[in-house]
């Protein structure tokens, strides 16, 4: 049990109706009796935006696709919109955050976690750690895990106080910077999860689609110190001078160009990428990808469309001929999380962030809609 005095209430950004401005208001504070066995009490210092970034303006492609405009694709906005139909209100918003311990629930038993200790929270919130999917990797996939998203399932972190479980809040070193660490919880753990599943050898060609976004920049990062080429797969020159200075070696623009499925394949020099993670909510990128990857090659995508945009069009055959492998990645486990962490740790991986006050939420939140945020957003709580 904690010595640490409690407030009774605390400040939150919390959903309280479908399609609106989340209300910032005094919330109840869960009080360390009422943490039962396995649950801690967190003190939530920063939280960040998640979004799987990239302005898609005009898209074009050698499918003679009619261009597209689009928002951003982003899961505060997915939730707050319940345009994945499991939002529940009221609900503090918010699933990625950095904070301190300062309750545990009482009878916890071997908690890896104490009172003081300086933590992450993570889009899953808990996992089981028994059942099949657990075992194999897959937490994301356990059914304790979707019943209990960070922000969706369970309240989140656009608190001063947020209740998580000891099993799996995340360790955080005290020398990494609070703020630029909290979007690698969310965004670097999902973009690193699918460069893995790629299976991508060091020296091999990886494309990333929306290479210039908050999960893209940090992609190009993490595939650089992986020992991966990377083709930058964005619009803008800012976006381009991001992406080159990260260390991607080709950029293609996909509002600039006349066909991009051979611009990539022209990119390595005409056989295609060996990867590509696509780090954007869309079909088409990934219509485009299935032609312009080698053979043999895997797409992993880990945007995540809302209701408008989320069918497929691709060609069967050429997956059959091709000998392609396409996978979908639902954010990481814990050993990912410890390896993204540790990238970050030894200076390979830095995210591109704008710090805000909890204030500013609803504005922060028009603005990632509205295609006006180059990298992350991250609220100061407290």
């Amino acid at each position: 049990m904690s010595t640490i005095t409690i407030p009774a209430t605390a400040r939150a950004a919390v959903i309280t109706t479908i399609k609106e401005d989340l209300q910032l208001k005094d919330v109840k504070v869960v009080q360390p009796s009422e943490l039962a066995p396995g649950e801690c009490l967190v003190k939530v210092e920063f939280a960040g935006k998640s979004f799987f970034y990239s302005q898609c303006l005009a898209l074009s492609s050698s499918l003679n696709s009619t261009p597209t405009i689009l928002g951003c694709c982003h899961s505060d906005v997915h939730v707050r919109d319940n345009d994945w139909g499991v939002t529940q209100t009221p609900m503090i918003g918010g699933h990625e955050g950095v904070g301190r311990v300062v309750a545990i629930g009482a009878n916890t038993i071997a908690s890896p976690v104490k009172v003081g200790d300086r933590v992450g929270m993570k889009w899953v919130a808990n996992a089981c750690l028994k059942c099949e999917k657990c075992t194999l990797g897959y937490e994301s996939l356990c059914d304790v895990a979707r019943k209990v998203s960070h922000g969706c399932g369970v309240d989140g972190t656009f608190a001063e106080y947020t209740r998580c479980w000891v099993d799996y809040v995340t360790p955080i070193p005290e020398n990494l910077d609070g703020a630029a660490v909290t979007p690698i919880l969310c965004a670097g753990i999902t973009i690193y999860s699918g460069l893995k599943k790629t299976n991508a050898r060091p020296g091999e060609w990886v494309a990333i689609t929306g290479a210039g976004g908050g999960l893209g920049h940090l992609g190009v990062q993490y595939a650089v110190a992986m020992g991966l080429r990377v083709i930058a797969i964005d619009t803008g020159a800012s976006k381009r001078e991001l992406c080159m200075k990260l260390g991607a070696e080709k950029w293609v623009d996909y509002a600039a160009s006349k066909d991009l499925v051979q611009d990539v394949r022209d990119a390595t020099g005409g056989a295609g990428p060996h990867a590509a993670v696509l780090a954007v909510g869309h079909e088409l990128p990934l219509t485009q990808a299935v032609l312009y990857i080698r053979d043999a090659g895997t797409i992993v995508t880990v945007g995540m469309p809302g209701p408008s945009n989320g069918n497929l069009n691709v060609p069967v055959a050429l997956i059959v001929t091709k000998a392609i492998h396409i996978a979908g990645s639902a954010t990481g486990n814990r050993k990912d999380m410890a390896e993204a962490l540790d990238f970050v740790a030894r200076g390979k991986v830095n995210c591109h962030h704008e710090v805000r006050d909890l204030n500013d939420v609803n504005t922060s939140l028009r603005e990632l809609t509205e295609g006006k945020v180059t990298g992350r957003i991250v609220l100061r709580i407290s």
